[in-house]
């Protein structure tokens, strides 16, 4: 990643990209346009991230077996829903069409203590994820802080069955660090298990990206981070298009 151009690192952020709109107005026509931006003349963001209530609008626009994946979210933003409560808009999102859950963990529980919470609400939610369904574990590690918690809640996550390992919602006050993906990237090396990593909220230019695939590279390989290991969450295509069109990018990009 060192060596690599910026044109380089746009194209590779574009196919890593959980494209985000998860904004308390969003509407069905902002769904339509997150759709139409996921699939641009360049390629194609790995997903979408949407409140469950849109998942089957993306669907019928999206099509089945997209190469575009539908993500949605699960005991959004508060990590305190009841576990069934969290199952049932599970289930309900997967018959709609999502393909991937990003589930918050209830990370106050695990602040006072209580590890078992944790993996009560992920492997309650992975008996209802059906392969290929991909369940990402929202840590929220802003509001963990502590290096141990942070390590604490990666290793749970992958033990209890987590495909991804995800910093944050983004509606806090600190989301995705280079500090935590460092934590969770090593968590994640550590377990020897195919588990990928999500920063989200944060991230919002090339070189933000750039550092955060280094990052993935140093502790795992220079060809780890691929779609299926490595996302950005952003509501926004960071300055990917600029990059890859060789104009000046727009200021104030958004992140999520």
């Amino acid at each position: 990643m060192l060596e690599a151009t910026n044109r380089q690192i746009a194209a590779l952020a574009l196919s890593l990209m959980d494209l985000t709109d998860l904004t308390d107005d969003c509407t069905p026509e902002a769904i339509e346009r997150l759709c139409a931006c996921a699939r641009i003349r360049h390629g194609h963001t790995a997903a979408i991230c949407i409140w469950p209530r849109f998942v089957a609008q993306a669907r019928a626009i999206l099509g089945p077996n997209n190469a575009v994946k539908i993500a949605t979210v699960a005991n959004f933003p508060s990590g305190e829903l009841a576990v069934d409560t969290v199952v049932e808009e599970t289930s309900r999102a997967i018959g709609d069409g999502a393909d991937e859950i990003d589930l918050v963990i209830p990370y106050r529980a695990l602040m006072a203590g209580d590890e078992q919470a944790v993996r009560g609400m992920i492997s309650a939610v992975r008996r209802v994820c059906p392969a290929p369904v991909l369940i990402k574990a929202i840590l929220e590690t802003g509001e963990l802080r502590d290096r141990d918690l942070i390590r604490s809640a990666s290793h749970i996550a992958i033990q209890e069955g987590a495909d991804f390992l995800k910093t944050s919602t983004g509606k806090v006050a600190v989301n995705a660090t280079l500090e935590a993906a460092d934590i969770m990237l090593t968590c994640i090396r550590e377990s020897g298990r195919k588990v990928g990593f999500k920063a989200a909220g944060g991230v919002r230019t090339i070189g933000d990206a750039r550092m955060y695939l280094n990052l993935a590279a140093t502790i795992h390989s220079p060809d780890w981070p691929m779609p299926s290991t490595f996302r950005f969450g952003a509501s926004g295509l960071l300055d990917i298009l600029s990059v890859l069109e060789d104009r000046e990018p727009v200021a104030g990009a958004t992140a999520y």
